[in-house]
């Protein structure tokens, strides 16, 4: 099955209001093309789950200096002002959660699970109306799995079926937001035929892919 599709076909497979994963960290393996997609046609009110917010001008920024996302969860904002400036404006709805936690909480859902069980945030703000567990003495915040409508992540490579390739650093947090959606959009730099791909070169396995879109000129 070729999951191939055209870039302007993008903006018609999301729609506003929905809760769409980002891939990237702080703009390194972000779905460039993808988001100059959204931003093109102007596809708002999106709660957007990342791991940050890049820069004004890089990665899943671009959707906050664009004003398309009402909502943000992140495990931090700090490379942004556009993200600081909204917030403290009441533009941005904005929830802060640890970075192991996000990334675990993403992997949950992946998995098919409720939840996880996890000592970090207790005794700080981030305990504030959660459930705590008690185990062998110690407590632990119940997080619940994070899920999303869409998922726009970035991989080096893909064949025609979707099974996805990663370059270094750039999977981050693309392979685990790849099982945590209900619709995976995925751009890449290079589709080869089914077959040319190692098998044990592939980090996302194509049964999570739902589309593949190739990264145009100067967006790789």
């Amino acid at each position: 099955m070729n999951k191939q599709i055209y870039p302007d076909q993008i903006a018609g497979l999301v729609d506003a209001g929905d809760s769409i994963m980002v891939g990237g960290f702080l703009g390194c393996g972000a779905p460039e093309m993808l988001i100059t997609k959204l931003i093109d046609a102007g596809i708002g009110d999106l709660h957007m789950i990342a791991n940050d917010t890049a820069f004004p001008e890089k990665g899943c920024g671009r959707l906050i200096t664009s004003k398309l996302v009402k909502k943000l969860t992140a495990s931090h904002i700090g490379t942004n002002p556009e993200t600081i400036n909204q917030m403290n404006k009441n533009e941005l709805e904005v929830q802060l959660v640890p970075q192991g936690t996000l990334a675990e909480k993403i992997r949950a859902a992946g998995a098919g699970l409720g939840g996880i069980l996890t000592p970090t945030g207790i005794g700080t703000e981030v305990e504030n109306g959660k459930r705590k567990i008690e185990i062998d003495g110690k407590e632990f915040l119940l997080e619940e799995a994070i899920e999303a409508d869409v998922a726009l992540i970035k991989a080096r490579k893909a064949d025609k079926w979707g099974n996805l390739v990663y370059r270094l650093t750039a999977q981050n947090f693309n392979h685990i937001m790849a099982t945590a959606a209900k619709l995976v959009i995925a751009e890449v730099e290079e589709i080869v035929a089914v077959g040319e791909l190692e098998p044990d070169e592939i980090v996302t396995p194509h049964i999570f892919v739902d589309y593949i879109v190739k990264a145009q000129k100067g967006e790789i």
